[in-house]
């Protein structure tokens, strides 16, 4: 049986877990070959540990598992030289690219510890970081003919201004997710003629290490009001699950999606049309 993206490669940021994880395991029974990239350290204005070697070595082992084959690499998206290497060394090995996720993402709750450098950090990651994974992918795919797909995970904070506070972090959280709209709807014009087709994906709280973690417990009790507004319009789902995104994901990438492009796709149990 051909598999529906057999021949394909994918790369995907911020894959040592969570997200990033589900959607390069599901994208290689999906028949893709896998470029994985995680920064494998931590960012000291992040107040929880962020991934490391052994995660992406797991994401890695997962795939293979899958019969695909990966190339793993420890990278930061704020790096655009380290970007395009990365890219030239998916050239080098698979001869193409035509998937890209640009998932890679960050919470920067910091309380009495706050400063500016949440901010940037969240800014430099989750908005510059993706127009970096673009600019050095997007060359190889156009190279190829064949179209593609970007998708960019922003969130529902990426449509929807929430009261989350004063934080600096928090305030870049917001408005990188919805720069990375401004982004989408950009380059969705820009490679339409390339075949290439942009869409964003915008998940409300999902649960992985970026918001299950104690850091961002606390912020919730410093911040009482924002589990209120954190609430979904379905009943009982405080957060959904990596793999409910990874369906979106193979919506937008796979044969099912191939007239989209230019969208917003909420995977949000409600959140944004709640009253």
């Amino acid at each position: 049986m051909t598999l529906e993206l057999e021949g394909q490669v994918a790369l995907i940021t911020g894959a040592a877990r969570g997200q990033g994880r589900s959607h390069a395991v599901a994208l290689a029974k999906a028949g893709a070959d896998i470029v994985i990239q995680d920064i494998c350290q931590d960012i000291p204005s992040v107040p929880y540990p962020l991934s490391n070697s052994d995660d992406l070595g797991e994401t890695a082992r997962q795939v293979e598992a899958e019969g695909r084959q990966v190339l793993s690499l420890p990278g930061d998206v704020r790096d655009l030289a380290g970007l395009r290497d990365l890219v030239q060394k998916t050239k080098e090995k698979f001869g193409r690219l035509d998937i890209v996720i640009a998932n890679a993402g960050i919470m920067c709750p910091l309380g009495e510890a706050d400063n500016e450098q949440g901010y940037y950090d969240s800014i430099d990651i989750m908005l510059n970081g993706v127009w970096h994974t673009i600019r050095a992918a997007v060359p190889l795919m156009i190279e190829g003919g064949r179209g593609g797909s970007l998708v960019l995970i922003s969130s529902a904070a990426g449509l929807k201004a929430m009261p989350f506070g004063n934080e600096s972090g928090i305030i870049g959280y917001g408005v990188a997710k919805h720069g990375v709209v401004g982004l989408m709807r950009y380059y969705a014009n820009l490679l339409a003629p390339h075949r290439i087709r942009v869409n964003s994906i915008h998940p409300c709280a999902v649960g992985t290490p970026m918001v299950v973690n104690q850091a961002f417990a606390d912020y919730v009790e410093r911040e009482p009001e924002i589990a209120g507004a954190l609430q979904n319009l379905l009943p009982d789902v405080p957060m959904i699950e990596p793999q409910d995104v990874t369906a979106a994901v193979m919506y937008l990438v796979g044969e099912s999606g191939r007239f989209v492009t230019g969208t917003t796709h909420q995977v949000d149990a409600g959140y944004i049309v709640r009253a």
